[in-house]
């Protein structure tokens, strides 16, 4: 369910980035209360045709439901048209229609070390890692490695050098410019997975960092994970949250394609309620559904955000392309709708689990 939510303000904090702030209606604070590492979808009409998409929350996660405002980090993607939206029109005052907080990239505060590896906006949800983790856990140690583009490209930058500022001790941060020499720390160049691979052992005690958090670019983030396993990094405590794949191939071979039989049916649950459709050749699951039930969750349908994520209670299916769920998911039986096309003729999918 969607909820219109008011814009309370809005911050250039690059040339092609702002930092929006929602302010959240005392009756909604319960069910706009965040996780650190969620994120919101939003939704708005262009000419007609609704777009969705998904924002990481910035603001870090509150015990109590007492936050009055919620502030999402977007960054212009060429062709995007509410990144183009938000950057050129949304002005304070307007209304943002969002979900609930989602997602299942979160940080539980609790004692310990924790690190992360992020590219460009994968700072967002992680800066809400951060400022909650050193806020309410004095146990708790994080070390931040970024890589970005130019200083000038740099999104949250002084909100990462104020949490610097304030917790000396327990935050460590270390930043890699790909395109402009620093003054001070690393030469310039990307985080690959060669040069992590020898990195990250000068900084941390690999195997003994109680979770680590990769968020970015597709290759930024295999080659981060590639390095970490390699280094003794254990897989239960690497997470991962994948930005911008459009460049990935996604077709697939013609016997795969072949896979799917002649006629299928969907049933799927979704909010207690159940339903049974015919799926029309070539659609994803989540389209079959979205003929009947608008309600069905989505926002990238891209098998980024994880919105669409429903568990596979028989049936079999195939995934064009998974960047959402991790290994342990899939393992357990979900699957992503919006990626998923029906290997057998009856297919049940349950979106409450």
């Amino acid at each position: 369910m969607f909820h219109p939510l008011r814009v309370s303000a809005i911050e250039r904090i690059t040339d092609d980035a702002v930092a929006v702030t929602l302010s959240v209606p005392a009756e909604l604070r319960e069910t706009f209360r965040h996780a650190p590492g969620q994120h919101l979808n939003v939704r708005h009409r262009v000419d007609g045709e609704e777009i969705r998409r998904s924002y990481s929350i910035c603001a870090p996660a509150t015990e109590q439901p007492d936050a009055s405002v919620l502030r999402v980090g977007i960054r212009r993607v060429d062709g995007g048209a509410f990144s183009t939206y938000a950057l050129k029109e949304l002005a304070v005052g307007d209304t943002v229609e969002a979900m609930a907080p989602t997602g299942r990239f979160v940080l539980d505060p609790r004692p310990g070390l924790y690190a992360a590896i992020v590219g460009g906006s994968g700072i967002t949800p992680v800066l809400s890692m951060v400022s909650t983790l050193l806020t309410r856990e004095p146990l708790a140690r994080f070390c931040l490695i970024r890589s970005d583009r130019t200083a000038d490209s740099t999104m949250f930058l002084d909100e990462v050098a104020d949490l610097k500022d304030r917790y000396p001790d327990r935050f460590q941060l270390v930043t890699a410019l790909s395109r402009e020499e620093q003054a001070a720390g690393l030469p310039s160049g990307r985080l690959d997975r060669e040069r992590l691979t020898g990195l990250l052992p000068a900084l941390l005690p690999v195997p003994d960092v109680d979770g680590w958090f990769l968020c970015g670019p597709l290759g930024l983030v295999r080659g981060a994970e590639a390095a970490l396993r390699a280094l003794g990094a254990d897989r239960s405590r690497i997470h991962q949250e994948i930005f911008h794949v459009a460049d990935v191939e996604t077709s697939l071979p013609a016997a795969a394609r072949a896979a799917s039989p002649s006629e299928s049916r969907l049933t799927a649950t979704l909010d207690g309620r159940s339903g049974s459709w015919p799926v029309e050749d070539g659609e994803s699951l989540l389209d079959t559904m979205l003929r009947s039930r608008s309600d069905a969750p989505y926002a990238c349908k891209g098998g980024v955000c994880g919105t669409c994520r429903a568990f596979l209670v028989s049936g079999e299916v195939r995934m064009d392309r998974n960047f959402a769920l991790e290994p342990e998911e899939t393992g357990a039986g979900f699957v992503l709708a919006c990626q998923s096309h029906p290997v057998t003729p009856e297919v049940e999918l349950d979106f409450d689990r």
